[in-house]
């Protein structure tokens, strides 16, 4: 198809390089070098998808990342991608495009018909309208889930790669146009490590498609010399293709750099698709630009209508004029070299500026330019709307009363096909303020700009309010300097001399926030700030008549910059709409937050290499391989492989399991724990911290002695457990949960560092340094006597809850007494490299004392018997110690622990919270799924009252019957109790409620 709105000459597109793809299907061409959105337009497709609330018919409005239209599904199979921008994605070879949030298709999308109604869907409508009545909630709720969202999910997984790269860099400019370049050369020059991000395949910024002039020299000539001198340095690092996407406390950024998205896909191709920075900088340079501001005017969301240097950009970059007509809306002068590029492309162009003849900022060289040209100005009128549906046809103009908020004299109607609007510039703070940076609102610009920031950066440019192109030159060369010696290079750098260069005056003598359009705001026409969720001034309006004021309430009342464009284009118009209809001060508004990230990035660069195999690294203990040899199923535990249980002679889960349970009730079983999280505490305050960590008190607790403690948050809720022991003083080892092992090592870390900075106590992860091997039965004994003739096993010497050091096997080992099973147990710590040697030794040893292996599964049954919980299966993140039955570790002498404070809550002591009980099913043989809810009283469908759920339920080989725990309502009070479990397959079965401790209840079996 011929490309009819390219131009014939110009651009920085290579016309000897044809690119074919499909839209919506249909065959078209662009050129190496455009866009998806240069290519559409220079094919004159000007409709491009629909709008997320009213789905109207939408265009491309910008050439960039404040594109708020230009959506759509891109790629096919394992490599199809929703809500790409079409702005920012290069033209490839047999792309395969689509436009989305449409059925059946662009044209004739039925769910237009919201706009019809839209009357009844303003801001906040949903809020309103589905309240009531109550039994329609869950079909309100299909249709709600069922419209939410832009574009449709990928089907198949995504088959390209992508990779992260970790950085440490002197300086970071963000942004590679002017002022960017300019500071990452002087930077440069000092030696300093810099990087330069830049998200345009080319380096330039808005020099790429202004026509100015630097020195009498193009700005183009100016940025290849630079360019060429900077890739000559050794330690800049320039990176095209990649967006600076998040700003973090103390200058850590990160970026996403689109390593092969401008290449076709080729599976042969062993480059990432993206790749995914974080970086660390000394110094950060922000040097983003600008974005230019929409009008807000009748219908203005029209296919057709754009942002007047996007326009430009398209016809001097990409050789591309829309339109045959164009209108240039203005309020400012930068506007008219839109006009200009138009005149010069061979377009038909008027301007239509909202500032009155008289101005003395419209009658300047810029404007004399144009009139000599013979292009037309309308001054002190404004456009009052587009015309036209699927395209603009037209617009309405009409003269401004004084104020701005009446039409004075007739309408005029000026048929066109593009309406090319200017409203003025904001500042690209999104950097900065994701920062915590604080913005000041500047009059002169009538925007927003960095005030002061706590971390260490620059802000320059036109992101700092600047437009005039030599001062932009000279702040850059300076930022740089500056930024270099303030990351430690010497000041001996010589900043370039001041350059002459042509510039535009962005300043506003006139600024109307909402073009009346002669009726009532919100009738006939709509006048959109927010384009991708069609919020409209009448919506602010309507917030603030409910009360809806507060910016950040304004924000999510009306969804005003919360679409893919994070409000980069809607935001201050926002604002400034609602200071009129509150009647102050637009910087008494204040401004919403940008959160990271600065456009979207892809899930897939941020998991980068970490993926499949290698998302969670395959933790092994050292005996694992004697695990393999002996038949060992294993199951990911954290991130630990631990054998779950070993099948014999085709045993499945459930047979070997009853088998392990019932050889270490009867005789003696061997279990591989050298996954407990292990900590050493050393220090003078080492027992003042386990004091407050601990519920119980740790001030008398003996060398060689043991003690089970349990663990609360904040809360005064359960977060981990184990046994610590004293092995020396001042000196700990403390256990925890397998996959709470890093959790309990991060949280005594946060309080030693936030809280308690004056303890003298050093925590060491010594996970990894012992191999752990859990002797358990009542031959557990006799096996250990036979490999280790230094300790003296009698009770009286050795008893339960104490730890002995001596050698098994010939090898050191401290053996603790401590038991998970309820039986006579010990637990071998041996340096993790003997662990599968003294594995294996008991292995053949235990031959004679009828030694079992049993796994993780055997160990959930055994101590379940017993009424042992495992924290964050039996509890839930809600248990208090009094919940779950264990008030008795509770010290009610000590000050002071951690969580203790929470007991007074009202909440914690109140009636009626789930507690730990145990369940007896009334048929011995039905084993209660875990998860399933305990119901007051069963109904033939939901809803039905819960009362409860099955924390674990295991079939107990000793017990000869089915054993379960679970969380119940006033659980302690229904001692006896029968209740109804309600099962995934509809079934309810009755269970009774009994202790918790099912099997030697008085505890005598682990005193051996």
């Amino acid at each position: 198809m011929k490309q009819i709105n390219r131009l014939m000459a110009g651009g920085r597109i290579d016309r000897n390089k044809t690119i074919n793809f499909t839209f919506d299907g249909k065959k078209y061409q662009g050129y190496a070098g455009d866009t998806l959105a240069s290519a559409l337009l220079a094919n004159d497709v000007k409709l491009i998808g629909r709008s997320f609330k009213y789905h109207r018919p939408r265009g491309i409005m910008s050439a960039g990342a404040e594109e708020t239209n230009a959506y759509m599904h891109i790629g096919e199979g394992g490599r199809f991608e929703p809500n790409c921008r079409a702005t920012q994605t290069i033209l490839v070879e047999g792309m395969v495009c689509e436009s989305q949030n449409r059925w059946p298709n662009l044209r004739w999308d039925i769910s237009a018909i919201n706009d019809v109604f839209s009357r009844f869907l303003p801001s906040g409508f949903y809020y309103k309208t589905f309240m009531w009545p109550k039994s329609l909630w869950m079909t309100y709720e299909r249709i709600i889930r069922a419209a939410a969202g832009m574009g449709k999910p990928p089907k198949l997984a995504d088959q390209d790669t992508y990779a992260q790269q970790f950085a440490h860099c002197d300086v970071l400019v963000a942004g590679g146009g002017a002022a960017g370049l300019a500071a990452a050369l002087t930077a440069g020059r000092s030696g300093a490590r810099v990087i330069i991000a830049e998200q345009d395949s080319e380096f330039g910024g808005s020099l790429l498609y202004e026509n100015h002039k630097i020195d009498g020299k193009p700005a183009m000539a100016w940025v290849d010399a630079v360019v060429a001198e900077l890739r000559a340095m050794p330690e800049v690092k320039m990176l095209k293709y990649t967006t600076i996407a998040g700003y973090y406390d103390y200058n850590f950024l990160t970026a996403l750099e689109r390593v092969s998205d401008h290449l076709p896909p080729n599976d042969d191709n062993i480059k990432p698709r993206q790749r995914f920075w974080k970086i660390r900088a000394k110094q950060v340079i922000l040097a983003q630009g600008a974005f230019e501001r929409p009008m807000v005017f009748g219908d203005n969301d029209r296919p057709g209508v754009m942002l007047a240097s996007s326009l430009r950009h398209y016809i001097n970059r990409y050789a591309v004029l829309p339109g045959k007509k164009t209108i240039v809306f203005c309020n400012n002068d930068s506007a008219y070299l839109t006009a200009l590029a138009v005149f010069l492309a061979g377009g038909d162009v008027e301007i239509v500026d909202i500032r009155e003849k008289s101005d003395s900022d419209i009658d300047n060289d810029m404007v004399k330019k144009i009139r000599n040209l013979g292009i037309k100005i309308h001054s002190n009128m404004a456009v009052i709307k587009a015309c036209g549906q699927y395209r603009v046809t037209g617009v309405e103009i009409c003269q401004l009363s004084s104020d701005g908020k009446l039409l004075i004299g007739d309408k005029q109607v000026i048929k066109c096909d593009i309406i090319a609007m200017s409203s003025g510039w904001n500042p690209t703070v999104s950097l900065y303020s994701q920062a915590r940076g604080k913005l000041r609102y500047d009059k002169k610009l009538t925007s927003f700009i960095p005030d002061n920031c706590q971390w260490d950066n620059y802000s320059i440019g036109k992101s700092n309010g600047n437009f005039n192109l030599a001062d932009i030159l000279t702040e850059g060369y300076k930022a740089g300097k500056d930024a270099a010696v303030a990351a430690g290079m010497e000041n001996t750098i010589t900043a370039p001399k001041k350059h002459i260069a042509s510039f535009v005056d962005n300043s506003l003598s006139r600024q109307i926030w909402c073009i009346p359009s002669g009726y009532q705001l919100g009738e006939k026409v709509k006048h959109f700030h927010e384009f991708q969720n069609d919020a409209t001034a009448a919506d602010i309006y309507l917030a603030a008549r409910e009360g809806y004021q507060s910016v950040e309430h304004l924000k999510r009342y009306t969804t005003t910059g919360m679409g893919n464009d994070q409000g980069k284009t809607s935001n201050v118009n926002a604002i400034a709409i609602m200071s009129e209809a509150r009647k102050i001060d637009v910087e008494d508004v204040g401004t919403t937050t940008f959160r990271p990230p600065f456009t979207p990035v892809t899930f897939g660069a941020v998991a980068g290499q970490n993926v499949n195999d290698l998302f969670i690294p395959a933790r092994k203990t050292a005996i694992h391989q004697s695990h393999l040899d002996h038949g060992a199923i294993f199951e990911d535990v954290g991130d630990w492989k631990r054998a779950r249980y070993f099948p014999q002679n085709g045993e499945d889960m459930y047979q070997a399991v009853q088998r392990e349970c019932l050889a270490v009730r009867q005789s003696v079983g061997m279990l591989d724990a050298s996954t407990l999280g292990k900590i050493d505490l050393k220090g003078r305050d080492a027992a003042k911290l386990l004091n407050m960590l601990y519920t119980n008190s740790w001030s008398k607790l003996g060398i060689n002695k043991c003690r089970y403690g349990l663990m609360l948050n904040e809360h005064g809720m359960i977060f981990d457990d184990g046994v610590t022991t004293c092995i020396g003083e001042n000196h700990y080892h403390m256990t925890t949960t397998t996959g709470g092992a890093a959790r309990v090592l991060g949280w005594i870390e946060e309080w030693l560092q936030t809280e308690w900075p004056d303890a003298e106590v050093y925590a060491t992860s010594v996970t990894e340094q012992w191999a752990v091997i859990a002797l358990n039965g009542q031959n557990a004994k006799a096996l250990l006597m036979e490999l280790c003739d230094d300790i003296n096993f009698d009770s009286d010497d050795f008893p339960f809850m104490s730890m002995r050091q001596g050698h098994v096997g010939g090898v050191k080992a401290n053996i603790y007494r401590i038991s998970f099973t309820g039986e006579l147990a010990y637990e071998i710590n041996i340096p993790a490299r003997y662990g599968k040697y003294i594995w294996d030794k008991l292995i053949a040893h235990g031959k004679f004392h009828d030694l079992s292996l049993y796994g993780t599964e055997a160990m959930h049954v055994l101590r379940a018997e017993k009424g042992f919980i495992i924290v964050g299966q039996d509890t839930d993140g809600t248990a208090t110690p009094m919940d779950v039955n264990m008030d008795w570790i509770v010290s009610k002498k000590k000050d002071d622990f951690i969580g203790k404070r929470s007991f007074t809550r009202s909440d914690t002591s109140r009636a009626g919270r789930k507690q730990l009980v145990g369940l007896l099913t009334i048929d011995p043989e039905i084993i209660l799924m875990e998860g399933a809810y305990a119901v007051e009283k069963p109904l033939p469908q939901p809803p039905m009252d819960m009362i409860g759920y099955v924390t674990s339920s295991y079939m107990s080989p000793i017990m000869g019957r089915s054993i379960a725990l679970a969380m119940i309502k006033d659980g302690f009070n229904r001692m006896g109790d029968v209740i109804d479990i309600a099962m995934m397959d509809g079934k309810f079965h009755k269970a009774l409620i009994t202790g918790s401790v099912f099997f030697d209840k008085k505890g005598e079996r682990s005193h051996g």
